[in-house]
């Protein structure tokens, strides 16, 4: 009783003294988390100022320009962006400014695979990060709580710790551990209607009342019952855990997707049938040309780097399983391609069909696009792209980084960059093709006058179908050479 009563005077101190009535939040960071997420907070909570702060200029203004141009597509952002830009919604490059007037600060910068060094291939890059802390400490002049909403190793809040006290001015500092759990496409839906809000924090008395104060920012539109307080331990932990679990699903039904082609099977049945099953359930037993993301593939390499770090290899090796047969799909599916071509594909047009990871989002990372289109490029093929969303620009700086990583020289870079063409529409892309493989599942392909379309192609037409959305009965009619994942 008397350590109940020690503490509800500790979380009322903190709220009206030690961080004061939370006014302003700045969010570092203006991506595909941090501008979608500011701007549902700035919608549910217009007695809170939200700035989103971000180095790069272009990004910045874009935000700031048209609402039919902002930097993140997302279906529903433009109308909240339209709401709440400019009456507590703000996009600046004023870093310093912004973290001096801001009682919470959230960290939504990129935390990508590290290219070089210890764990190189594995681990996350915290550099930006790193930098995040220290730039906070070095222009704060009050305390602050600290918010990591990047996707994060675990104890990565003691390093953010440990560079903010070592490098301020004795203020004090309380990290909080609150990942996102989107989907692009469906993050704006997501945000409103969260399976559940994760807020992880020390357990000490001022770790909670920190925790506490973030509760009362999602309260405004989420349930409490929803709202899940851990230690920041488990928090960072849960994030890997949930995308490693997701990315599985999708891995093993993509791995009795090439069963079902061996033995006469139907993928599709048999995902019915099994997610049918109420212990496991139908989410994310969709076959496909594998997955992509700027989550799935980093997260569980960096579960296979925690893992072997702690000595774990054979749980190492289990998780690196899942990111061996996503390769094995992608693989698959463009070996099936040259094989239908007669083994040859040189100087043959190509056209894929969508670039993004996946529909209703104009994010292009680690899509199955690009690694499908360098096997085609490198076995000289010509290829055409059309994607509603990805920008051309997008496109070519997506083949240009693997290169680079690939260690292409810059003559094979300059061939390779020409045997690219990118188009603003369908039918100048299939016009002239060999083949046309579908690798994002847009609605818009499904309607498309394929009749018309496959008239384009040279014969004989061959479709690759790496969605599984184009009705396979129509598509007969039109062509014999129609192929879907795992039928």
């Amino acid at each position: 009783m008397v350590s109940e009563i020690r503490y509800n005077l500790h979380l009322g101190y903190l709220k009206n003294n030690f961080f004061m009535k939370i006014k302003s939040i700045c969010c570092i960071g203006a991506g595909y988390v941090g501008g979608p997420t500011m701007a549902v907070i700035a919608l549910k909570c217009p007695h809170i100022n939200v700035i989103v702060v971000d180095n790069n200029s272009e990004k910045i203004n874009a935000w700031n320009g048209s609402l039919e141009k902002l930097p993140v597509y997302e279906p529903g952002l433009k109308n909240i962006i339209k709401k709440v830009r400019g009456r507590n919604l703000f996009f600046s490059n004023d870093v310093d400014n912004s973290i001096k007037k801001s009682e919470i600060i959230f960290m939504a910068v990129n935390t990508p695979t590290k290219k070089q060094g210890s764990g190189a291939g594995m681990a996350a890059d915290l550099t930006y990060v790193e930098a995040c802390a220290r730039k906070i400490a070095e222009v704060s002049t009050s305390d602050k709580i600290i918010v990591e909403k990047s996707t994060l190793p675990v104890r990565t809040a003691e390093k953010i710790k440990e560079i903010l006290s070592e490098n301020s001015s004795g203020l004090k500092f309380e990290i909080i551990s609150n990942p996102e759990f989107l989907a692009e496409g469906t993050a704006i839906e997501d945000l409103f209607k969260s399976d559940r809000v994760l807020i992880g924090g020390d357990q000490t008395d001022s770790g909670k009342a920190a925790v506490d104060l973030i509760v009362d920012i999602y309260k405004n539109w989420i349930p409490e019952n929803k709202i899940l307080k851990t230690n920041v331990w488990s928090s960072e932990l849960s994030k890997l855990a949930s995308n490693a679990m997701l990315a599985q699903r999708i891995s093993s039904i993509n791995s009795l997707s090439a069963l079902c082609e061996k033995t006469g099977a139907d993928i599709d049945e048999v995902s019915l049938a099994v997610g049918m099953d109420s212990r496991i359930g139908k989410e994310f037993l969709k076959a496909s040309v594998g997955f992509g993301g700027s989550c799935f593939k980093k997260d569980i390499l960096n579960l296979v780097y925690l893992s072997k770090y702690y000595g774990l290899d054979d749980v190492a090796r289990y998780w690196n399983q899942v990111i061996k047969i996503n390769n094995f799909q992608k693989s698959r599916f463009s070996k099936k391609v040259i094989d239908e071509l007669n083994g040859t594909i040189r100087n043959k047009k190509i056209t894929i069909l969508g670039w993004a990871f996946k529909k209703n989002t104009n994010d292009s990372r680690e899509s199955a696009a690009i690694e499908i289109a360098d096997t085609f490029l490198n076995e000289g093929a010509n290829i055409s792209v059309y994607d509603p969303m990805v920008r051309e620009k997008t496109i070519k700086e997506d083949m240009k980084e693997l290169w680079i990583n690939s260690g292409d020289s810059h003559d094979q870079i300059v061939s390779k960059s020409k045997q690219i063409n990118i188009y603003n529409n369908a039918e100048l892309a299939v016009n002239g093709s060999y083949c046309v493989c579908i690798i994002t599942e847009w609605d818009e392909f499904r309607d498309y006058d394929w009749e018309n379309l496959i008239k384009m192609m040279k014969k004989p037409s061959i479709i690759m179908d790496g969605r599984n959305i184009i009705n396979k009965t129509l598509i007969s009619k039109y062509t014999k050479k129609f192929y879907s994942i795992g039928k």
